[in-house]
This record gives structure tokens, sequence and C-alpha cells, in this order.
């Protein structure tokens, strides 16, 4: 089944009278000694959030937004995909599939559409301009749960070139955020004779272990490692238990609205990656997206099923360029060049874009993708 089927979102008033209710009934945990930020999202962050959704948050208005753009649902290996696809009103613009990660959604790129797709618009050259596919990874968001096993950065990768190939593409870009930094790659690798180049915020290179690859290592590097280190330490839980036992959490998930937001927080909140300051419209609409469409559990087995792939993740060949901001985990150099000889960008930007820069710091985003793009065309 090769068709494309329109779509709109149009979440049923009976499951926005029942998150209501669920809200309005949260039963509220003890809070930590002192609420003290070490033990976890904190019990204040999480009560002013709730309070958001259930008096001052409109998802409608949400909803409409999305609408905006053009929505597609289409099967690919037995699982139904949702997708956005925005041509842009320049003939030859090139097109451009743009990926994101746990616990973000196809909102993470809204701000980047209208400049990608129409620069002459928004002040800049028609010649950048990009025909958009934003696709939800397969289990989260609109087209529901995944319905079989095996769905990982590579399957999803597979299904991403059979979608641009589905939509006439015979020549495109990738850009990823988070999971999408790992998709966007392979993807790279899985069809490099149609994909130009790939753009990511994150190469998620690491040591292998041998004390000699930490010797002479710059100050930049240096920074990267223990801002790394102090993540595995504090805020790695969600990726243990979603590796191992994303179906125990997935009972609580799919039962409380309340409990599904404290724990996506996780990477949401200030002290997630660093200086990042989400406003809470951006959170709740990730979250809702997970709440309205049951995905919370499936979309965590993503984790479980990268940890059991039997696929070793090549490195791609095709031109590679990241773009880093401050609050994020740092990509650390030595290791990315060590594991990809074609970096042909690394930008580091003092900006506060956190690990969403695409929501928060869209106009450095929108050139850095128009300026790695300009000359892989």
């Amino acid at each position: 089944m090769s068709e494309l089927h329109p779509y709109k979102i149009d979440i049923a008033q009976d499951v926005l009278d029942d998150l209501r209710d669920r809200l309005d009934r949260t039963r509220w945990t003890d809070d930590a000694p002192g609420g003290d930020a070490r033990y976890g999202v904190e019990l204040g962050y999480v009560r002013r959030l709730v309070e958001r959704w259930r008096t001052g948050y409109d998802w409608r208005a949400w909803e409409a937004r999305l609408n905006e753009y053009p929505q597609y649902l289409t099967t690919i290996d037995g699982q139904s995909v949702h997708f956005l696809h925005v041509r842009s009103p320049e003939p030859d613009a090139f097109p451009l599939i743009l990926t994101h990660g746990w616990p973000g959604s196809v909102v993470e790129f809204l701000k980047l559409i209208g400049p990608l797709t129409d620069p002459r618009s928004h002040g800049g050259d028609p010649a950048d301009a990009f025909h958009l596919v934003i696709p939800s990874i397969p289990g989260f968001g609109p087209a529901g749960p995944t319905v079989d096993a095996g769905w990982d950065t590579t399957r999803t990768a597979r299904a991403w070139a059979n979608l641009m190939h589905r939509l006439g593409y015979t020549r495109y870009g990738a850009h990823g955020n988070d999971g999408g930094s790992m998709i966007s790659p392979v993807l790279g690798v899985i069809d490099g004779e149609r994909v130009a180049g790939v753009h990511v915020t994150q190469i998620f290179s690491f040591p292998s272990g041998d004390p000699a690859e930490f010797e002479g290592m710059s100050a930049e590097d240096l920074a990267a490692m223990q801002k790394l280190q102090w993540f595995y330490e504090h805020k790695f839980s969600f990726s243990q238990v979603h590796s191992q036992q994303p179906q125990t959490l997935a009972h609580a998930m799919a039962d409380s609205p309340a409990g599904l937001l404290a724990w996506n927080a996780q990477l949401f909140t200030p002290d997630a990656m660093g200086t990042q300051d989400l406003d809470d419209d951006f959170v709740l609409t990730n979250v809702a997206l997970y709440w309205l469409t049951g995905t919370a559990g499936s979309s965590i087995r993503f984790y479980y099923e990268n940890a059991r792939s039997q696929e070793p993740a090549e490195p791609t060949t095709v031109p590679l360029g990241l773009a880093a901001f401050d609050g994020d985990f740092r990509s650390i150099r030595r290791f990315a060049e060590r594991d990809h000889k074609n970096i042909i960008q690394w930008h580091t930007y003092d900006a506060p874009g956190g690990h969403y820069a695409a929501h928060l710091e869209p106009d450095l985003m929108t050139n850095d993708l128009r300026g790695f793009f300009r000359g892989l065309r």
C-alpha cells in the first residue's frame, strides 16, 4: 500500500474531556526533601504545568496551527506513518526531511517551516528554499503506536528513504535532532546515492575506552566530556528504563497525564541539558501529542529496539554538518572525527538553544541549514 492519504488532526472532544477530568483528579506525590531537584523533576514544576494544562492551555489552537500545514498518512513496511509535507512556492526548492526525537515531536520544527520553504517572504534568498518533509517517528504521534517489533533507527531510516522516493524526490537532504540525529546519518548510509548531505544537532560519538584517546584533548572537548559525564551520572535513568523495561513504565504513562508530563519533562526542564528555557505551551503541546494519540508507551520502545539492533551503525559517507547550541550536551569533536571522515561543518553557538534549538533559536538554525546545504544542492 503506497497511497498518501490527506490528514487533519481532530481529537475527539470526549478524549479532551477525559484528559481534563484526569488532570482535575491528579493524585500528587509528596515533595522531595527541601524540594531538591537532584531527586528528579520537581513537584512545583509539574503542579504549575498541570494547572496551565487544566485552565489556560488551548489544545484546539495548537491543533489548528498544526493543521495549517498539509499532512498525510501512508503505510510503510506495515506501519502507518504520519508526516507534514510543505512544498515551497519556489519551483527549484531543494527537498529536506526533518526528524525529531524523544520527548519531542514535529512541533519542534514549526518555527522553521515558513523561513525554510519561503525565504523570499522572510528576508532570505529564494535560491535557499526547501520543500519540507517532517515525519513523526513511527510510534510517536498521530499515526498511533507501532504494530510490531523492530522499529529502531535503521528501520526508521529505511522508511524515510521509502517515503522520499514515494514523494518523487530523487535527491534530498536530511536534518535531525536527538533521535533524529541518529536516524538522519543512517539515512545517509541507506540512501547515500540520493542523500546530498546530513545536518544534525548532535553527533553521538563516544570514547572507546582507550586512555590514549584523551591525550592532548582540547579544552572544548574536555568540557564536552565533563558535561556528558554529568548527564550520564544524573539524567540518564530514562534511557536505562526505556532500553530495558519500557512496557512496565508504559502502564503508568497511559493512565496519568500528570505522570506522563513529569516523565517527559526530564528533558524539557531548564536543568535537563543546561540553559534552555522552554515556554510552557511548547512543553505541553509535545506532551499532549503523546497523550492524545496514545503513543507514550510505543515512543519509548524506540530505545528498547535500538538497544537490541542487530545491524551495525556504519558511518555515513555523505557530507555531515553539525550545529550545536549552548544548553545541549556538546558533541565531542575528537571522537566525531574519528568515526566520520566527512564532517564538512562544525558550528557551535553560544546562543541558549539547548536541546530544542529549532524552537528556541529558529533564525540561527534556519541560517545554518541554508548555509550547509547551499553547496550541496
